[in-house]
């Protein structure tokens, strides 16, 4: 068995575009740019989000921007509405993020509840998702882990769910992993677990329910060392991915030997 021509094919694809790395990483809260764009290489991230509210994508000619660090040559970026509480703002700020990347239509939509939990509002996020998905976007889409409610954004039209784990930054890992295998199992557009992963093994559970990536950056730009916790997080993602295609053993309550008697000499 080529394992190496096995995973070329196994790609993930969202709105049309194949991509090798089912890894997709954040750029925030980084020291600065130059190990924003170390750890992005480091997890091998070909899918990069971008803040527009908070992040200079050439808004300020005079600041230094992350287009230089990681150029739209080498990454796909995929702008954010991080700090939208409501429709309006963020179907604004995604138009916003058109103008300033010349026609991109790939986002990532999130519509927060509050500052506190910054979980999402699910209303004001369905609102905003149709608005979006009627204008040409691409909407990729942060939401909670509800089956329901990821079933009906994909009904509107988005490219692709992202339950959250957890709470945003919380590293706590997946907290209820039965709502995610739901929606997974139900789903016909990729599923991306976006927040709360904290660690490498929460990653490759993620992959092991079937998950189709996982977005993370606190989680990353957050660790003592975050170019190795990129590796780390990379490699944890590929190994769950693997472990998912090549299908776990069932769970029984009982041992069952490796080495059968049946058939035993003597």
């Amino acid at each position: 068995m080529n394992i190496k021509t096995q995973d070329t094919v196994d790609t993930l694809v969202i709105a049309g575009k194949s991509y090798r790395s089912r890894l997709l990483t954040g750029t925030g809260k980084y020291r600065d740019l130059e190990e924003t764009r170390s750890a992005t290489l480091a997890a091998g991230a070909q899918i990069v989000t971008a803040a527009i509210r908070r992040v200079n994508l050439g808004q300020d000619p005079n600041a230094p921007s992350l287009l230089d660090a990681l150029p739209p040559s080498e990454f796909t970026l995929l702008p954010n509405t991080a700090g939208c509480y409501n429709a309006v703002d963020a179907v604004r700020t995604c138009r916003l993020a058109r103008e300033l990347l010349d026609g991109h239509k790939l986002v990532k939509l999130e519509v927060l509840g509050d500052e506190r939990t910054l979980f999402p509002d699910v209303v004001e996020t369905l609102k905003a998702a149709e608005q979006l998905v009627a204008d040409g976007f691409e909407v990729m889409v942060y939401t909670s882990d509800d089956p329901i409610l990821a079933k009906k954004l994909e009904q509107i039209g988005c490219v692709a769910v992202m339950p959250l784990a957890a709470p945003i930054g919380s590293g706590l890992g997946i907290q209820n992993k039965y709502n995610l295998l739901e929606i997974v199992e139900n789903a016909k557009v990729p599923v991306i677990v976006d927040a709360g992963v904290g660690t490498a093994s929460d990653a490759a559970i993620a992959m092991e329910l079937g998950c189709d990536g996982v977005l993370m950056n606190t989680a990353i730009a957050g660790a003592k060392d975050p170019v190795l916790m990129a590796h780390a997080m990379r490699l944890a993602v590929e190994a769950g991915r693997a472990a998912f295609r090549a299908g776990r053993i069932p769970r029984k309550r009982f041992a069952s030997a490796s080495s059968p008697i049946d058939g035993t000499i003597g």
